[in-house]
């Protein structure tokens, strides 16, 4: 395992890390995840999940060793009513944090990241109100050791990456989400791969100089696209990427010190780690996207359940990642059916009121999907027809 400095804090985090958002199963396999991680010299974690079950899991999971990892635990994720809500009420935000600290046997975290911030206004409000006294009231505690920030907007993250408090910025980052549609060519916009990449979005590429330049680390989200990226029925390019050409990707980019990969089971560790020994063919992503058909992205679901909380308690996230695993298969499979109707709301409960829309960072239209993915749940003759239709 190689490591990288965390920007200004001074901190040695593996270029590997773990993102808990997909760690959903039960402690021992938790455990095990956790334990193939340190094996490899993984050392650094990212958790924003609410859902207690899933902190207590990686908790208990890290306990006893809670020196060997390197956590970024956010501020202003929360559980109410059994589903997770973004806010910025004081009232939720501060037992939320403490309720973190305690599941992970734990005083302190190593970075407090201020969660999921994705609008220019809101960042200002933060920063000038009492969310942010309370996060410089924690650092002065000791309770987080240096400030963080996540957000998917880059004109966000340029906002936090000038502003000297801030030493991590969490960003979203995979060549989907960075080459805008400029050329149906893309050798054009690729051009020579040994002078890097050209056709990036402008934003994008401002974030990743500035950063730099300012000493701000960025910790990598998002970087499988929600897995879209795996399969070329479902990456944006038309032609799938490996795990490792993934992370190449990432880590390529400048201020970059840890790409956060999702996972489930010791299968996706080594999928990753995979990266530390890849050779030069495995790791070169660009001559894979240069013969690539299209490379549209926005509109497309990453799983990132940032839609809730849904009025009708609708886990929209785990819906649109059942609607697309079924879209893969040549038919139903019964197990996600099973786990399609076990849901305790579902698609057939969407009430079309568009709020989650508006808290998608990535444009998805969630009540037609959710119109479709009724249908398709609903009988084996619409799940044919849609099958169909593509």
């Amino acid at each position: 395992m190689r490591y990288r400095v965390l920007g200004k804090t001074g901190l040695k985090v593996s270029e590997i890390g773990f993102g808990g958002e997909w760690m959903d199963g039960t402690l021992e396999e938790t455990r095990a995840v956790v334990e193939r991680c340190e094996a490899g010299g993984v050392n650094f974690l990212d958790c924003w999940m609410a859902d207690p079950t899933r902190r207590s899991n990686l908790g208990d999971a890290l306990e006893g060793h809670r020196e060997c990892w390197i956590i970024q635990g956010h501020i202003g994720s929360t559980w109410q009513d059994g589903q997770y809500v973004r806010t910025r009420d004081m009232g939720q935000v501060k037992p939320a944090f403490e309720d973190l600290l305690a599941r992970f046997h734990t005083d302190y975290m190593d970075v407090g990241m201020i969660h999921y911030v994705d609008k220019a206004f809101e960042f200002e409000e933060i920063m000038a109100g009492p969310f942010m006294a309370y996060v410089r009231e924690l650092l002065r505690a000791g309770t987080i050791r240096h400030i963080g920030l996540s957000t998917h907007n880059p004109d966000v993250a340029r906002l936090a990456v000038a502003c000297p408090e801030i030493e991590v910025v969490m960003f979203s980052v995979n060549p989907a989400f960075d080459l805008m549609p400029a050329t149906e060519n893309l050798d054009d916009l690729f051009g020579d791969y040994d002078e890097g990449l050209s056709g990036m979005d402008s934003a994008r590429e401002a974030l990743y100089a500035e950063a730099e330049q300012s000493g701000t680390a960025l910790t990598v989200m998002k970087g499988y696209a929600g897995g879209r990226l795996f399969d070329e029925k479902t990456s944006p390019f038309g032609v799938a990427l490996t795990p490792v050409q993934c992370i190449h990707y990432a880590l390529t980019r400048p201020a970059v010190a840890s790409f956060l990969a999702g996972f489930s089971e010791p299968a996706h560790v080594d999928d990753a780690l995979a990266y530390e020994a890849a050779t030069e063919d495995e790791l070169d992503y660009a001559t894979v996207l240069a013969g690539a058909p299209r490379h549209a992205y926005f509109g497309q679901c990453t799983y990132c359940g940032h839609c809730a909380p849904c009025p009708q308690g609708i886990d929209i996230a785990t819906v649109n990642k059942f609607y697309d695993l079924a879209m893969l298969q040549d038919g139903m499979p019964d197990s996600l059916l099973g786990h399609y109707r076990a849901l305790s709301a579902n698609a057939a409960d969407c009430i079309s009121c568009h709020a989650c829309e508006q808290r998608c960072p990535f444009g998805v239209k969630v009540a037609d999907k959710m119109a479709k993915a009724a249908v398709l749940f609903g009988s084996d003759a619409a799940y044919r027809s849609l099958r169909k239709k593509g």
